[in-house]
């Protein structure tokens, strides 16, 4: 345990460290948004997000870079991916947000990371890994971007700002919600093929 803090060993770490904070922003922006409707604290909680959401670029550039890219990381990474959207989705349900047009992306991709990560599980007992896409990489984006777009909601109460936020975070979810739906019934399908082999 020593070596952790010290030199190459520390080194080493960083990556996992990023990917940890944002399992741990996550709940926290969630809670900020709920339990204030102070606009200041909003703001705070989309900094706090963009910083996390950076950690997701940053980690995995860090890992390839050094040469460190490891299995807890490639597990965990994807974990804290869904974490911070399905945390805020929850979130948004309790808040102005919650419509017809919030809830039904909200619950495509919900059902869908549910679903996936039970496939995960169930593949990974047949010893077969299910790799991320290149496509489901990008609903990631999709769904991060839109999220920030939604806490920009509650950021700026008024004006221009604050239809951008609403509008263009509602379009970014469908968007998000119509790539994770695709992925996901690539994934099960790509999964039946392999089953059938």
């Amino acid at each position: 345990m020593k070596g952790f803090f010290t030199g190459k060993a520390m080194h080493r770490h960083i990556p996992n460290l990023l990917t940890i904070a944002r399992l741990c922003a996550a709940p926290i922006i969630a809670l900020m948004l709920l339990l204030s409707d102070d606009p200041l604290i909003a703001f705070a909680a989309l900094i706090l997000f963009i910083l996390a959401a950076l950690t997701d670029w940053l980690d995995g550039y860090l890992a390839r870079r050094w040469q460190i890219v490891s299995g807890f990381g490639r597990m965990l990474d994807p974990i804290a991916d869904k974490l911070m959207v399905l945390t805020l989705l929850l979130a948004f349900m309790g808040t102005s947000l919650a419509s017809i047009w919030f809830f039904i992306p909200a619950l495509i991709i919900v059902t869908r990371e549910i679903m996936v990560s039970g496939l995960r599980e169930f593949m990974a007992g047949r010893n077969v890994t299910m790799h991320v896409t290149m496509a489901a990489k990008l609903k990631t984006t999709f769904q991060l971007i839109a999220m920030g777009f939604l806490i920009g909601h509650f950021a700026f109460t008024q004006g221009f700002l604050h239809q951008l936020a609403t509008q263009g975070g509602l379009i970014l979810l469908w968007i998000a919600a119509y790539l994770t739906g695709q992925t996901g019934i690539a994934y099960f399908t790509n999964a039946w093929r392999q089953m059938d082999d």
